[in-house]
């Protein structure tokens, strides 16, 4: 469609033009800005470089004696403080739980945790600049290293040491440098704010209905539809957008559909298949029994029809165990328990306690489903034992206010290319696996029982080969109880 004259004049790429010129008038601003910056920057950088390779020089000098002895240690730092520079430092030690300090106070409330990391970890040290009860500081850390061969690589000893320096005199010449920014921006700043703001408004308006509706659309309210004003670019905008939108709710309305009649097929289906897999079972369990009997071709098809029909009712326990997932009707039964116990408990009732290697330190209490988190260490030791190679060892232990679960095997390890599908529905590596007596489901039910409990599960494999299962669970349980997780389909073996 052909806009008239008068209105393409005054489109947003016109408003946009305007809007730019007015900036243009406060260019000044924007210089100043950049030359306070690079300004400051040049300031601390230049204390901070001049401290940080005054204190690796130091702490390279530096030779403890052993054993560590705090006196001559702390008169040591009072030479490497009366050597500090540009400005003067306060020099720390800590070597395991010993503090000592060329200050009046063995540590220092300055030095953070992510320093003290960083400084354990980096031959080179690390350094940081922080703010502290208004006061601004550079701290560095530097590791004291030792060579344990002559001639040998440096490696840490495990001494680490801190100093932190003033930088108030360096805060003085930045202030000075934002008042002379401000006595020189302030005037051509109120001369161009009010025509800036202006222009602002007019062209930012129809972006601001844009992005509430854009915002409205992804929280799920997809019935959004922006108001059109006018005839110029936005408006044809917002007609594209509601057009957009139309499409989309009719789409997305027809995806839930499909999928809620999926998720009651499968449902269906496998509830009615449990009748009679159920007497199919019965029989098989007799056929079983009386198979050595039989001659040898009609015993081998009895064993085979037996074992098939237990994968199959496995396979159906396991979609109805996905379809209330998908349903989001899963529910938590939470009990306080002992985590070993219930690993041990989880192994001893498949006996698998002795193929499978523990590491269960005791104590460890947790808040969780004890049905679910059977099912996820069975079906991830079940799924290491089919899949991976002896040993396969399961290890508890505490990780940030969580239980970590550890499940490796020494196999050959999982695919690069198979990683990002590990736990998608009925994915499995290979044909040849197709026939696995598993269900294809077991890792996506560990993935939404993990989930359940408002945990993460993850698997990589590791340098020493093999595969690792990490699922990690809060102490307390989920933070809200959920129903279900809706998931992508998710590969898996299901232990048995």
């Amino acid at each position: 469609m052909k806009l008239p004259a008068a209105t393409a004049a005054f489109g947003v790429r016109t408003r946009l033009v305007l809007a730019f010129l007015l900036v243009a008038a406060v260019s000044a601003v924007t210089t100043a800005a950049l030359t306070y910056r690079e300004a400051r920057n040049a300031v601390l950088e230049r204390a901070q470089d001049t401290a940080v390779t005054s204190f690796r020089e130091e702490a390279e000098r530096f030779v403890p004696r052993l054993p560590l002895d705090r006196e001559a240690v702390r008169w040591e730092l009072y030479d490497i403080a009366a050597r500090s520079k540009p400005h003067p430092w306060i020099v720390f030690a800590e070597y395991a739980s010993v503090r000592v300090s060329s200050g009046d106070r063995p540590a220092s409330g300055v030095l953070t945790a992510e320093l003290r990391r960083s400084a354990r970890t980096s031959p080179r040290g690390a350094f940081q600049r922080v703010v502290k009860d208004g006061d601004a500081y550079l701290t560095i850390g530097m590791p004291v290293m030792t060579r344990v061969v002559a001639g040998g690589p440096a490696v840490p000893s495990g001494l680490v040491l801190y100093a932190v320096m003033s930088l108030v005199n360096e805060e003085t010449d930045i202030d000075a440098l934002v008042t002379a920014a401000r006595d020189g921006a302030l005037p051509g700043l109120a001369a161009a704010l009010v025509p800036a703001l202006l222009a602002a408004r007019s062209v930012l308006r129809p972006v601001r209905e844009l992005r509430r509706a854009a915002h409205s659309m992804g929280g799920g309210r997809l019935d959004t539809r922006i108001a059109v004003r006018g005839r110029d670019e936005m408006a044809d905008l917002a007609r594209t957008f509601n057009a957009s939108a139309a499409r989309l709710e009719h789409s997305v309305r027809e995806l839930r559909d499909a999928g809620t009649r999926a998720r009651r097929f499968a449902s269906d289906v496998s509830h009615e298949l449990r009748t009679p897999l159920a007497g199919m079972l019965a029989v098989t369990d007799v056929l079983d029994e009386d198979a050595e009997r039989l001659d040898p071709d009609t015993a081998r098809a009895v064993r085979l029809i037996s074992a098939e029909t237990g994968k199959l009712a496995l396979l159906v326990e396991d979609l109805m165990e996905m379809s209330r997932f998908d349903a989001r009707v899963a529910e938590l039964n939470t009990d306080e328990v002992d985590a070993a116990e219930a690993v041990r408990r989880t192994l001893s009732g498949r006996r698998w306690h002795e193929r499978v290697g523990t590491e269960l330190p005791d104590g460890i209490r947790v808040r969780l489903d004890p049905r679910r988190f059977d099912v996820i260490v069975a079906n991830l030791v079940g799924n290491a034992l089919r899949h991976g190679a002896e040993p396969v060892t399961v290890r508890l232990s505490r990780r940030a206010g969580a239980l970590a679960v550890e499940v490796r095997d020494h196999g050959a390890g999982i695919a690069d290319a198979v990683l990002p599908h590990v736990f998608d529905r009925f994915y499995k590596a290979d044909a040849a696996r197709s026939r696995s007596p598993g269900s294809g489901l077991g890792l996506a039910i560990v993935q939404e029982n993990v989930r359940l409990h408002g945990g993460t599960v993850d698997a990589r494999n590791t340098p020493g080969g093999g595969a690792l299962f990490t699922v990690e669970l809060p102490f307390d349980g989920p933070a809200s109880r959920e129903e279900g997780s809706r998931s992508g389909p998710g590969r898996t073996e299901c232990a048995p």
